[in-house]
């Protein structure tokens, strides 16, 4: 939970995953995707796809870009990023709604005000490609290793 949350949320204890059809899903909220353990946790747990909304305020569009792109291509899945839109100072959310491939590129972004519907196919023989060409889930060490040595300059 981010900031004044706490006063008001308890956090869950575990990740949850949607099945779709064949589709895995792995589910986050809001601050979840911030951090690269979430949505790795989901592709562990074999997730095609991330489904994140959130509320990102004007302001922090260079965050809300970023932070989405990169779990897709963290995890070489899919993403999916809805944000809120409008409100008043100091409640005022910045849109760029967003569906990302399986390398951070974007296959829809919606305007940073106004709502919009975005729609895209998520195609398992790219999202299969994907994960052939980019071995990351598959190469990451079990562990990182020996605790890291500390070296002075």
């Amino acid at each position: 939970l981010w900031g004044g949350e706490r006063e008001l949320f308890q956090p869950g204890r575990r990740g949850a995953t949607l099945l779709v059809d064949d589709w895995r899903l792995g589910l986050g909220i809001c601050y979840d995707g911030c951090f690269p353990e979430h949505g790795r946790a989901a592709a562990d747990d074999g997730a095609h796809g991330y489904l994140c909304p959130s509320g990102y305020l004007v302001g922090s569009e260079h965050r809300r870009d970023l932070y989405y792109a990169a779990r897709a291509l963290d995890n070489t899945m899919y993403v999916a990023f809805a944000n809120s839109v409008g409100g008043a100072d100091p409640w005022r959310f910045n849109g760029g709604a967003a569906i990302y491939d399986p390398q951070g590129r974007p296959l829809a972004r919606g305007a940073d005000g106004g709502e919009e519907v975005l729609v895209a196919v998520l195609d398992p023989a790219a999202l299969a490609a994907t994960r052939t060409a980019h071995s990351m889930l598959r190469d990451r060490p079990a562990h990182q290793g020996a605790p890291r040595a500390s070296v002075s300059a």
